[in-house]
């Protein structure tokens, strides 16, 4: 095992740098039409800064690095500082979501000044601290134990872990009591549950270079648990971090194109009638979005059911609204049906008198008919129930007719 992370140890970082750059980049497009939304553009920092953190820290990063500068081991405190810069990110963002993009309450704004004040100052110190050390030797993987005992270098790399430490169970405590709140969305909740399960990996990372670190002070080696154990824990801590950052968002994305989507096939029904009647066929759009085609084809099917509800037999739909409630239909079913059923008697009588214009008046209940498109659509898939309402409405009529006509005899 530990042989197999040495030779994949250079490349190992650019797993998650490429999970996260996924992740950017399926969140870039909607940063960039909601640019105003802090809560996105919040997110999209965090991934970026997290990004970075896995670029820099890749062995060959490090040796670029301090290469360009001149300077041995300079990336410490830069990959410290990024390090403290996302710790504070997600702090900050936890706060800002938990309280939606209008909490302005003195609390927020109390915790977030404490946030930014608590871990500018602690970059500065990484630095400072970077300043006043000895650390001439270039370690491109093993620098927090090599150091471990070093004067400053020591105090730095303590700082950042205890600032990473400090982040994470703050963070992972403001996770767990929101997990537990009620009425939260499932895609959010889901997301919090990745985000813990990322936290909670960020622990594990921690106490594996703590303890590397103090088993240095006390004259013990426990390198591995630095290089060896602590390298995959933060690999798998930033890809369920990532997912928990984008889930809710894209969950509600997919949901909201998965109900779209759906109510286009909805409509499909009614949309086939109302091509028979019209004669015509809503116009082809392959590279439309959901959105758009949902439009289109609503705004057709209205646009052909107009001039057909003025042609309704009325009276048979009130027939057949008052058969589907004896069948045992609930009202808005029974009121769908009958629809249905009068929009598909007028549109075979079009069929049958192409010329014949039917009636012309304004029907009473057109209005509610164009809004309820969904319902009659909806009905249109029941030929069964259909055909039993028509044929009770028929009989109806012919027991009307015929006591109409035994009265007038």
């Amino acid at each position: 095992m530990t042989w197999f992370l040495g030779e994949f140890y250079p490349s190992f970082w650019w797993i998650p740098a490429t999970v996260l750059a996924a992740a950017l980049a399926i969140k870039l497009p909607t940063i960039i039409r909601f640019r105003g939304d802090p809560l996105l553009l919040a997110v999209g920092g965090l991934l970026l800064l997290a990004l970075a953190v896995f670029v820099f820290v890749a062995p060959s990063t490090i040796a670029w690095v301090n290469r360009v500068t001149g300077v041995p081991n300079i990336s410490a405190p830069w990959v410290y500082s990024l390090l403290t810069a996302f710790c504070a990110s997600c702090l900050l963002l936890i706060i800002i979501w938990r309280g939606g993009p209008a909490d302005r309450s003195a609390a927020t704004r109390r915790a977030v000044r404490r946030v930014v004040g608590a871990y500018s100052g602690v970059i500065v110190a990484l630095w400072v601290l970077f300043a006043l050390a000895d650390a001439p030797e270039e370690r491109l993987r093993d620098l927090d134990t090599h150091y471990a005992t070093t004067p400053f270098m020591r105090e730095e790399i303590l700082l950042y872990l205890l600032a990473h430490t400090t982040a994470v169970l703050i963070t992972s405590n403001l996770i767990r009591n929101w997990v537990r709140t009620d009425g939260l969305d499932a895609w959010l909740r889901w997301g919090l549950k990745f985000l813990g399960a990322g936290y909670a990996m960020n622990l594990l990372f921690d106490a594996a270079k703590l303890t590397a670190v103090v088993a240095r002070w006390t004259g013990h080696d426990l390198d591995r648990l630095n290089t060896d154990v602590a390298p995959p824990v933060a690999c798998l801590s930033a890809v369920l971090i990532a997912i928990g950052f984008i889930l809710p968002h894209a969950g509600q994305y997919l949901h909201e194109r998965w109900r779209l989507r759906a109510a286009h096939r909805e409509l499909g029904p009614l949309y086939a009638l109302m091509r028979q009647a019209g004669g015509r066929r809503d116009a082809f759009a392959p590279f439309a979005g959901p959105e758009l085609r949902l439009t289109r084809r609503e705004t057709f099917i209205r646009d052909a059911l107009l001039p057909l509800a003025r042609a309704l037999d009325e009276d048979l739909r009130h027939r057949a609204y008052d058969a589907a409630r004896a069948l045992g239909h609930p009202p808005e079913r029974a009121r769908a049906l009958a629809a249905a059923v009068a929009i598909a008697d007028a549109v075979d009588a079009r069929r049958r008198r192409p010329g014949d214009p039917g009636r012309t008046a304004d029907a009473p209940g057109t209005a509610a008919l164009l809004r309820e498109i969904g319902a009659v659509s909806r009905a249109l898939r029941s030929p069964e129930a259909l055909r039993a309402v028509r044929a009770r409405a028929d009989a109806r009529d012919g027991g009307i007719r015929l006591a109409g006509g035994t009265g007038s005899g």
